[in-house]
């Protein structure tokens, strides 16, 4: 199956939101470095700078963020951190995340791609490791790094490319979804009655 990763933007705060907070608490740990509280999670989305860092998702057919990955800028390398939740698990979504921040950050034009996370998140350690990144671990925590090549003609048209699909996928999967819901309605009887009958 092949996995269509879309850069959000400032107005999907609320689904960015939802998606952290289905993280359960160790997960949150392990993706922030601590269990989060809603109120953390909250003030952490409203705090991302999305002119200047990058986040992107991998939704399914309801729109639901199923994975997410949060590309922040810092001189001259960028902070990568990912999350998947725990039913979408095992299917590329974070190594596909990964490889999509691997080039934004390339065409940024940073020189490395960086990782900090707590040393016993094994997923992200063995995503890390068949991404070939440089792991340091140091009491309890871990960083990898992930030295980036110069950006090129390929790596901006393979930017753009992956996200007008993952576009055209979100409005594809918009529309079907409010065609279910408007087919739910109607058999339920709930829909809005027609002006005018």
């Amino acid at each position: 199956m092949e996995i269509l990763i879309r850069e959000l933007t400032r107005p999907e705060q609320p689904a960015l939101l939802a998606h952290f907070l289905a993280l359960d608490g160790n997960d949150r740990r392990l993706r922030f470095g601590a269990a989060l509280s809603e109120r953390a999670l909250r003030h952490y989305v409203e705090r991302i700078n999305f002119d200047h860092d990058a986040v992107f998702g991998v939704g399914d057919e309801e729109l639901k963020l199923l994975g997410v990955a949060h590309v922040a800028r810092s001189g001259g390398h960028a902070e990568l951190g990912i999350s998947v939740l725990e039913g979408a698990r095992s299917r590329g979504i974070g190594g596909a995340l990964l490889a999509r921040a691997h080039l934004r950050a390339r065409n940024w034009g940073v020189r490395a791609l960086f990782v900090h996370c707590l040393a016993e998140n094994a997923a992200m350690m063995r995503l890390a490791r068949r991404y070939g990144m440089q792991i340091g671990a140091h009491a309890g925590e871990a960083d990898a790094w992930l030295r980036l090549p110069p950006a090129d003609a390929a790596s901006h048209f393979g930017e753009v490319f992956a996200q007008r699909v993952a576009l055209f996928d979100y409005a594809l999967k918009s529309h079907a979804a409010a065609g279910r819901r408007l087919a739910a309605a109607l058999t339920s009887g709930t829909a809005s009655p027609v002006p005018g009958r």
